[in-house]
């Protein structure tokens, strides 16, 4: 399926490469690119970039031939996607972004259903929190009404009106948060194709892609060849009752579109669509520069489902790397004087069963009875409160957590005491920190990796969407309880592994260097718009242009 709707999409490319810098090819007019390729590959690590560079043959080791951060970071506490997402093209730190969470809560709603997903827009009739996990994705209204900055794209159409912004990822909230609010063409998977904001129409040539991946989603797939270097990997790992990873292959029965997501070709669709979107549009074919924001998130499916460490992420890896280098050739092909940064949302965890195979003893799955529902049953019965009343609420056994707003402020505040000191004394808990707590820390501008865990939890931190504290588990905790829901390893912690990212920029001609100190993701949107034209007001970012030129002269001036 994939290499058809590859091929066609090549075929179609070349019609239109090289005619719209006929007459400059060679001697481009403006530093400034025509386009801009801004890629958030969703939970792909630092730890991952490292261990599979050396067998990058295809569009990661272009990348790595390029402008090289390893430690890059998302320095904020909420390692998650969608705050993660909120910083690479807005520049700022995902508290101050409005995106605490992938989810929060909101006892102010009307609704009866108080968890608020960050891509939703809860205000409209309809919209409803559901299953995010789920391949229908929910009921909710998707919207980027949550986030409370503009994004490098807004910048830029602000001062280039004929600029086009335009987004595409296997995640709504990857496209919406790196897009933005004033995006000319955007989409996102659902179900079994690519859909949009409500109220707008699917592009026909989208809308053929659709049809063309339905077609032939639900057919049998065979497994893919496995690399000569993941055979090591290729090793079967027990977990819950009776189900084990590590030595899958994505092979997929008849009907099995549902397992689509967590697979290789799910990257590939992506890709498809934003060719398609470059096309179309004619993207970097004009004379104002475009930015293309592209999501790419199989790696995190895969990652959830199989662990970051198996023969899955492996394939997973040199598939990611072949279907890069495709893309970019076919930019090249186009003859589009193109810059591309390359980063992640977050990093990720291994199942833990594995982990603690490979030295590290710690590795555990949460308590299950650590969570909002079970802390609160024990609070309410010490503090003789009704016991079918719910009085603490989150969206998981870590992060933030509420007290009901139904109880008097002298109780709400004997509730909250009560459940921090539950929580504080849990054997899996690292620390606990309270709402006003956070809110009197300033966020540090020094180096990420010196952050205290406080200062990280800032960095997430909105004083309207936050919670009443703040509960950070300890290393190694993998907080997810059981597996029978298909997940087996997650990420979202304030620890190193869930931070640190790569930080990759590429340009013909761009001078190679590799800088190991760190920086951050929210120093991307001041570098890309020193590139572009577009100045942000000091004041306005958390973070910091980037000189990537190399050489003499400085690209942020």
């Amino acid at each position: 399926m994939q290499k058809s709707i590859l091929v066609t999409a090549v075929a179609a490319l070349i019609t239109f490469s090289g005619t719209a810098h006929a007459e400059d090819s060679g001697q481009r007019k403006s530093a400034q690119p025509d386009l801009v390729v801004a890629i958030s590959v969703d939970q792909f690590s630092a730890d991952l970039f490292s261990e599979y560079r050396s067998s990058f043959t295809g569009g990661l080791a272009r990348l790595a031939q390029g402008v090289v951060f390893p430690s890059g970071y998302q320095s904020h506490a909420a390692t998650e996607t969608c705050p993660g997402h909120a910083t690479i093209m807005t520049g700022v730190h995902s508290g101050r972004a409005g995106i605490i969470a992938n989810n929060w809560i909101d006892l102010s709603i009307e609704r009866e259903d108080k968890t608020v997903y960050c891509a939703e827009d809860e205000r409209i009739d309809g919209s409803s929190f559901g299953d995010i996990t789920a391949a229908a994705q929910g009921d909710y209204i998707a919207s980027v009404w949550h986030l409370l900055v503009p994004t490098l794209g807004d910048r830029l159409k602000k001062v280039s009106p004929d600029s086009r912004n335009v987004a595409v990822s296997g995640k709504d909230r990857a496209a919406l948060m790196m897009g933005g609010h004033d995006v000319d063409e955007i989409y996102w998977w659902k179900g079994k194709g690519f859909s949009t904001l409500q109220g707008r129409k699917t592009m026909p040539a989208i809308a053929a892609l659709n049809k063309s991946i339905a077609s032939t989603i639900d057919k049998a797939r065979p497994a893919f060849a496995v690399p000569a270097h993941c055979a090591a990997r290729n090793a079967r790992i027990a977990h819950g009752e009776g189900k084990s990873v590590g030595d899958y292959a994505f092979q997929r029965p008849e009907g099995a579109a549902s397992v689509y997501r967590g697979s290789p070709d799910f990257d590939k669709s992506v890709i498809d669509a934003a060719t398609v979107l470059i096309k179309e549009l004619e993207l970097g074919q004009g004379d104002a520069t475009d930015i293309l924001s592209v999501g790419l998130s199989a790696t995190d499916y895969i990652g959830h489902g199989f662990g970051t460490e198996g023969l899955e992420m492996c394939i997973q890896m040199s598939e990611l790397d072949r279907s890069l280098g495709q893309f970019f050739d076919l930019l090249d092909g186009a003859d589009i004087d193109y810059v591309v940064m390359l980063t992640a949302d977050h990093g990720g965890l291994d199942l833990p069963e594995r982990m603690s195979l490979q030295g590290v003893a710690t590795a555990q799955r949460v308590d299950p009875d650590l969570n909002a529902k079970t802390i609160g049953r024990k609070v309410a019965e010490v503090l003789g409160l009704p016991a079918d009343q719910p009085v603490l609420y989150a969206d998981g056994p870590f992060g933030d957590y509420y007290v009901s707003t139904e109880l008097s402020e002298d109780m709400r505040k004997k509730v909250k005491d009560s459940a921090v000191a539950l929580i504080a004394a849990h054997t899996q808990v690292e620390m606990v920190l309270e709402h006003d707590e956070i809110a009197a820390i300033e966020v540090p501008r020094s180096a990420p990796e010196e952050w205290t865990l406080p200062q990280r939890a800032r960095a997430s931190f909105h004083p309207d969407r936050s919670g009443d504290f703040v509960v950070l588990l300890k290393k190694a905790v993998t907080p997810i309880a059981t597996t029978a829901r298909g997940y087996v390893a997650t990420h979202g912690s304030p620890w190193d592994y869930d931070r640190r990212v790569p930080i990759l920029f590429w340009r013909e001609g761009i001078r190679h260097f590799e800088q190991p100190l760190s920086v951050m993701t929210v120093d991307i949107a001041p570098t890309l718009g020193a590139l572009v034209g577009v100045d942000i007001p000091a004041e306005e970012t958390d973070g910091q242009c980037l000189d990537i030129d190399g050489g003499p002269l400085n690209s942020c001036e």
